[in-house]
């Protein structure tokens, strides 16, 4: 059944490219009563430039139950042309609203097996998470290309809607996101001493590494020294929550299905702090 369905966007991941779906983000938010929801996939640059929608933002979409994802919150946009972006929420007030429509109802999760319990159980599969301790920043060279099957596949779809587009839609359609060379993880305590190490897919990491990049005159060393300044030393000084995701493919099965798909860094409530 399709439903207009009000979603606070919290969640962009760093494209990917899909077989099935093309090139494509996992996006999630929370809805107006509070509860996580899934918009995958979610094709986002085949959205109109004015709705492609920014993180706190509210999106209107017509949504229906995934059912090819056995996962709880994951619903899918059945008509994209009606997506529609409303009002964003803004950082005044330490984050006060942000943080309001995060924390009014749903539970911040700080013990780790506990939380992949419930993933295994499908009683989840995004959660709030805070650890008891960051250890380090983890920075990893990985492949720098797209796979040449996935880009060969992309460029046939892309000939089969000749008939119908333009050149210069075919061109933008076909325009690539690059891919990043690197891969970067946290490393962090949960509340009994559990170690363990989660990789960040957040669409924020992905754009930070490329701007600073460029800053940087292509120093790729130094554009990683500047995202783990940013992601470690910065975020480390404010009151720090992970967003987690289950990967659809490990999701129920895997010993730890989760990835880091977005973080929360408001500033520490002074006033809370007072009391």
């Amino acid at each position: 059944m399709k439903d207009m369905k009000k979603v606070l966007i919290t969640v962009k991941t760093y494209p990917t490219i899909s077989k099935k779906y093309d090139e494509l983000v996992c996006t999630a938010g929370v809805l107006e009563d509070g509860s996580w929801i899934r918009i995958y996939p979610m094709p986002f640059r085949k959205l109109d430039y004015e709705n492609q929608y920014k993180k706190y933002q509210w999106l209107e979409a017509p949504l229906e139950k995934n059912q090819s994802d056995p996962r709880p919150e994951s619903y899918k946009v059945a008509d994209i042309k009606k997506v529609k972006l409303l009002d964003t929420v803004g950082t005044s007030n330490s984050w006060s609203e942000r943080r309001r429509i995060l924390f009014n109802k749903q539970q911040v999760f700080t013990n780790l097996k506990d939380l992949i319990s419930k993933a295994n159980k499908n009683e989840l599969s995004l959660a709030i998470f805070k650890p008891t301790k960051f250890v380090s920043f983890i920075c990893e060279q990985t492949k720098r290309e797209w796979s040449k099957e996935n880009l060969e596949l992309l460029r046939a779809k892309s000939q089969q809607l000749s008939f119908f587009q333009t050149p210069e839609e075919i061109e933008k359609e076909f325009s690539v996101v690059r891919k990043l060379p690197y891969r970067f993880s946290y490393e962090f305590v949960d509340d009994v001493g559990t170690k363990s190490i989660l990789m960040i897919e957040d669409w924020e990491i992905g754009m930070l590494y490329w701007n600073c990049l460029m800053k940087c005159s292509n120093n790729e060393e130094l554009a990683v020294k500047m995202v783990k300044n940013k992601y470690f030393d910065e975020f480390l000084e404010k009151d720090l929550y992970l967003f987690l995701g289950t990967l659809r493919q490990w999701h129920g099965r895997a010993k730890n299905p989760f990835v880091i798909v977005g973080v929360f860094y408001p500033p520490f409530n002074q006033q809370k702090d007072l009391f």
